[in-house]
């Protein structure tokens, strides 16, 4: 079954065509990549899906539904979560209350029940903390559940992303280079949660640089070169079409 589907997205700015009619489906239960050299287009789909832009033509689809160019939040209520290539965390809040933040989104206390805190706010509160520490455990910082954002390790950092990501209850979560700045330890350990990730039924749709870990993790994968995309399909696939080879010059491929 189709969750995601792109249907001739295109997008400029200026003068520039970052996203030339692109289109693209993700299967329900899936890990999809989405590669291509730098300025490829790719965070500018990522962008557009997530409501941050507003594509020029073209549509998305999203759970059987067409999904509407609006606000970041309403496409988070939705169903679609993501990180950023830059970590955007509060990092003077504790690695828990950065989770608290995001699991708010599903939360129906409103302005007066946070004034008068009755019961069945406080409930709810207990409630989400409760969750987010399910959260931080998850992914395997739970030891650090009181530290402060900033004090976490870039490993943990990226981890703590995708746990607030997480508190969401996406069906789709997307992330953008979640491996940058990865050493080989980091990044096996991050291919075996979007591996758990996956398997808990959330289907990934991934931005990535280190195409060993896209080749090894992904089911499908596509490929953006100058906003076009030019190929599409398994790893293997993907590796051996001329157009990719070209793309990368034979070398991140080889």
């Amino acid at each position: 079954m189709t969750l995601l589907e792109a249907r001739g997205v295109s997008k400029h700015f200026g003068g520039l065509l970052a996203l030339d009619a692109v289109s693209l489906s993700v299967q329900n239960g899936e890990i999809y990549g989405l590669i291509g050299p730098n300025g490829a287009g790719k965070t500018s789909l990522f962008n557009v899906l997530t409501g941050l832009y507003s594509p020029d033509s073209g549509d998305f689809f999203f759970d059987g539904e067409k999904l509407v160019a609006t606000k970041p939040h309403v496409v988070a209520e939705r169903g679609i979560a993501r990180t950023f290539q830059n970590i955007r965390l509060f990092g003077n809040m504790s690695a828990l209350e950065n989770v608290m933040v995001g699991r708010h989104l599903r939360t129906h206390a409103g302005v007066i029940g946070a004034v008068l805190r009755n019961a069945r706010t406080r409930a709810e509160e207990a409630s989400i903390r409760s969750r987010a520490l399910e959260l931080l455990q998850y992914v395997g910082i739970a030891a650090h559940a009181n530290s402060l954002a900033s004090h976490l390790s870039y490993g943990d950092q990226r981890r703590l992303e995708i746990s607030r990501a997480l508190s969401t209850e996406p069906k789709l979560l997307a992330l953008d280079e979640p491996a940058a700045g990865m050493n080989a330890t980091e990044t096996a350990e991050l291919q075996k949660l979007l591996e758990t990730i996956r398997h808990d039924g959330v289907t990934v749709l991934l931005i990535e640089h280190d195409v060993k870990l896209v080749m090894g993790l992904c089911d499908r994968v596509a490929v953006l070169d100058y906003g076009k995309k030019i190929a599409e399909g398994t790893p293997q696939q993907v590796q051996h079409d001329p157009a990719v080879i070209e793309a990368y010059l034979g070398g991140a491929l080889a």
